[in-house]
Parts: C-alpha cells; sequence; structure tokens
C-alpha cells in the first residue's frame, strides 16, 4: 500500500511518498531524518493536539487545547469529554482544566476573568 504526505515539520513540505510491505515502511520524498519520522508516525499511529472550547459554570466559555498530541482515534472520545465537563472562572492561561485525559492535560488558551 502507497501514501502520499507532505511534512508538516519544517517549512519545506517535502513531498513524501510511503510504501508498506507487512510489517516494513519505506519513507522517500524526505529531505531530512525529522520528515521521515513524522511520515513513520502519521503511518502508524497519528496523534493530533486538539483545540475546543469549554463551558464555564456562568455559560461563558474559554479556549483549550490539550497539553501534547493525543491518539487521532480519541478525538471524538475527547470532544464528548469535553461538552460534558464545566469550569469555574477565573480562569488563566495555561491553567490545567481536566488533567490526565488521555496522558495529557487540557489547559485554557485564554484567560476568563
Amino acid at each position: 500500500m502507497k501514501k502520499e504526505l507532505i511534512c508538516i515539520v519544517c517549512p519545506m513540505g517535502c513531498h513524501m511518498q510511503v510504501e508498506m510491505t507487512g510489517d516494513t515502511l519505506s519513507v522517500t520524498g524526505n529531505t531530512c531524518r525529522r520528515g521521515e519520522e513524522y511520515a513513520i508516525a502519521e503511518c502508524t499511529a497519528p496523534t493530533r493536539t486538539v483545540t475546543s472550547t469549554l463551558r464555564l459554570e456562568d455559560g461563558r466559555s474559554v479556549a483549550v487545547k490539550t497539553a501534547a498530541p493525543i491518539p487521532k482515534d480519541k478525538i471524538f472520545e475527547l470532544m464528548a469529554i469535553l461538552r460534558a465537563a464545566t469550569a469555574k472562572a477565573p480562569v488563566c492561561i495555561g491553567q490545567v482544566l481536566i488533567p490526565d485525559v488521555f496522558g495529557t492535560d487540557i489547559v485554557a488558551t485564554a484567560a476568563v476573568q
């Protein structure tokens, strides 16, 4: 099976091809080792940093994100957790609002008084 990717690790945006044969992956088109590592990770265990909002108890909302990338197949579960949760104002940038969700924290990316 072949997959084409555009590398997002640096501004060069290399057009890479990943060929998967059994348990073996071969990457072509990358100009650096980081591109090869990105392509392999994207084809074997893709992750994403998720940004969203979290409701506050007073009805307002605050922008949040995962502190680290989570497995791509956990995004819908994460969104259900965010829909069900609330936080209490005031909120500071970087404040952990929900700890330990899929191995990372949900942190505020904006301040709310």
